[in-house]
């Protein structure tokens, strides 16, 4: 019955896993994969995370379904952390939300609800390049997509003239998926001036703002400065798409929670809009798991919880900051005179190296460093113990 059936390409990341768990030397660094280690190289269950499990245990609540869109004390605290508490639209009962199975379910409902009810256009505009799931999710959906100019591979920074140029190039009322912070897989973020710019251009063209915000917190330190740009569209009278996700800044990454959330015109609007989200995640999946949303509220309506998790997250983000800075100097400490500032201006999990896939092999063939083959790193995967290894393979590959 299935004879005919190809089979399919294996996936990139899963690829470099297999091959750094095959591999026997002692010295080998698995930097492929897109989850927080600590300093020891270990996964991190936070803290604040494990007092709130104890907290919910002790409630010893049932699992019975949840409403369609989630669990309704997620999805306030989630806006509240994402829009900002004074937020004029949160304010108003102007923002539909639903719980997603983490940030690609929010990803896959937004695509969704495009291909179903945004009459301007059936395309969607992703940047070159960007995050491998963004493609099939929007393919899957019914979208066409159509690429615009992110990164510039001269510079190994962003190519803001080419980003402008295709804004103004595409129809008007187009839409554009922009990364939140900590662009996946660059590590190349806008400036908040350059952020300002694009703003007048989505105005001025019509544009509908997509954001994908995986890492808030995550990226700086600070959840205020990594929303800069979703809260600053929304205050320009951008009506915005927002997919969130808590795997990153909450280490939840096997609980499955985020948020999908559209601005609207009215509280009116909001309620049309929300009934046909729900039209669409209803034969999707049903509805969403309980245990993560329960995490999240917990941590985020608890004040002195919600600090601990705040100096969490900067700890996450200052470790990773810590680790691109020692990269850089013992990098230049082994002799390499090939210009590695990209590496420190670069931001969050992930890092573009700006070397070639024939040097990405000899990377794993000679030094057991595994990396997927576009040069991406996770910074995450770097600690105190192998980041000498990882300086002296790099310069070796590289002078």
């Amino acid at each position: 019955m299935w004879a005919n059936v190809p089979a399919g390409p294996p996936d990139a990341i899963l690829g470099v896993t297999e091959a750094f768990k095959a591999d026997t030397d002692p010295k080998k660094i698995n930097l492929g994969v897109g989850a927080y280690r600590d300093a020891e190289g270990k996964p991190y269950v936070l803290p604040s995370v494990r007092k709130a499990d104890e907290l919910i245990l002790a409630q010893k609540y049932d699992k019975e379904y949840l409403p369609i869109t989630g669990f309704p004390d997620f999805t306030k605290q989630a806006m509240i952390l994402a829009y900002g508490p004074d937020s004029l639209p949160l304010k108003e009962n102007r923002i539909a939300v639903s719980q997603s199975i983490s940030g690609t379910g929010a990803l896959r409902i937004g695509a969704a609800f495009l291909a179903r009810h945004y009459p301007h256009s059936k395309a969607v505009y992703l940047p070159a390049p960007t995050w491998g799931n963004h493609i099939p999710t929007a393919k899957d959906s019914g979208l066409e997509v159509k690429t615009y100019s992110y990164y510039d591979k001269k510079t190994v920074g962003l190519d803001f003239e080419g980003f402008k140029a295709d804004l103004r190039a595409a129809p008007a009322k187009s839409v554009f998926l922009l990364h939140a912070c900590a662009h996946n897989p660059t590590g190349v973020d806008p400036t908040a001036a350059q952020w300002k710019e694009l703003s007048d251009i989505f105005k001025e063209k019509e544009h509908l703002p997509w954001f994908d915000m995986a890492y808030q917190g995550f990226a700086s330190g600070s959840v205020d400065a990594d929303a800069f740009a979703p809260r600053y569209f929304v205050e320009q009278g951008h009506q915005i798409m927002l997919c969130q996700s808590f795997a990153k800044s909450m280490g939840l990454y096997g609980e499955r929670v985020g948020a999908f959330s559209i601005v609207t015109a009215s509280p009116e609007e909001k309620a049309r809009v929300d009934s046909q989200v729900k039209i669409l995640v209803r034969p999707m999946y049903s509805n969403p798991p309980v245990h993560g949303a329960r995490i999240v509220s917990t941590i985020l309506s608890d004040p002195a919880l919600n600090a601990q998790w705040l100096t969490e997250v900067k700890g996450m983000a200052d470790r990773i900051i810590s680790m691109r800075s020692s990269l850089f100097d013992i990098l230049k400490e082994v002799g390499s005179t090939r210009d590695w500032k990209h590496i420190k201006s670069q931001i969050g999990m992930f890092a573009f190296l700006g070397i070639t896939p024939e040097q990405v092999a000899t990377l794993a063939k000679d030094h057991h460093v595994y990396l997927t083959k576009d040069g991406r790193i996770s910074v995450a995967g770097i600690t105190p113990g192998n980041v000498k290894h990882l300086a002296e393979s790099l310069h070796a590959v590289t002078k």
